[in-house]
Parts: C-alpha cells; sequence; structure tokens
C-alpha cells in the first residue's frame, strides 16, 4: 500500500506543475500571449474538473452505495463546465475554474467517507487549493 500511497502522492502533486507554471506564466509573457497561456491553463483546468467528474462514476459503478443515482448525474456536472468555461474568455472562466474545482472538494468530502476514501481526502484538499489559487492568480492577467 505504500508503494501506492507514494505513487499517488507523486501524480497527484506533479499535477499541480501545469497549474503553477500557467498562472505564473501569464504573467510573466507579453500580452499577446497572454491568451494562449490562459487557454492552457483553462484546458487543462478543465480536463481536471472531467477526471475529477469521472472519479464518481467509478463510484457508482464499483460501489453498491445508496445514492448511486447521484455518482452518475454529478460525475457529468464538472465535464460540462469545464466545457463551458473553455468557450468562455479567460477573465470569466478562470474564477468560475476555481470555484468549480471547490465545489469538486466539497462535494468529494462529502461522499467518498461513505466508499472508504476519506484517507485521500487531505490530498485533495492540497490539491484543490493550489489548483483553485492558481486559477484565480491566473485572473489577475487574464
Amino acid at each position: 500500500m505504500n508503494k501506492l500511497k507514494n505513487r499517488v502522492l507523486t501524480l497527484g502533486y506533479a499535477g499541480l506543475l501545469p497549474f503553477v507554471t500557467f498562472a505564473v506564466l501569464i504573467w510573466l509573457v507579453s500580452p499577446d500571449l497572454q491568451p494562449f497561456v490562459a487557454l492552457a491553463l483553462t484546458g487543462y483546468a478543465s480536463s481536471i474538473l472531467a477526471f475529477l467528474g469521472g472519479i464518481h462514476w467509478g463510484i457508482g459503478f464499483k460501489f453498491d452505495v445508496e445514492h448511486r443515482t447521484f455518482h452518475f448525474v454529478w460525475g457529468v456536472i464538472p465535464a460540462l463546465a469545464g466545457w463551458i468555461c473553455v468557450i468562455m474568455p479567460a477573465f470569466a472562466s478562470l474564477p468560475l475554474l476555481a470555484v468549480m474545482l471547490i465545489i469538486c472538494y466539497l462535494v468529494d468530502r462529502k461522499t467518498w467517507p461513505m466508499v472508504g476514501l476519506e484517507e485521500w481526502l487531505k490530498l485533495r484538499l492540497i490539491l484543490t487549493i493550489v489548483a483553485a489559487l492558481s486559477c484565480l492568480f491566473a485572473t489577475g492577467a487574464a
């Protein structure tokens, strides 16, 4: 289990690199390149939202939980929100992405313990804080 836990931690923290890199880069590039960096961050954050929603589909299929339908319905909402954000201007999409990342965490905090995933909530909180703050930080330059 330690090997798996270490791999998950490494992958989770590595997944923050694009958030932090693009959030800093958007402030460093020339104004004509900022839209491209903003799009890169928006696209990455949107794909992470889809990933977070997909976890709920996995929960719905794997576990015979009382609120199984909720997991399937909720599982598509982050992906839809991310898709909408990709077609919005960055100054509007980046704060919305930050809010959606936080909402996803709050839903996970409520639902993951029911299926034995509470040990991962500390990591989820850290990842959510850094990802959401990265989106908000980049908003100032977008």
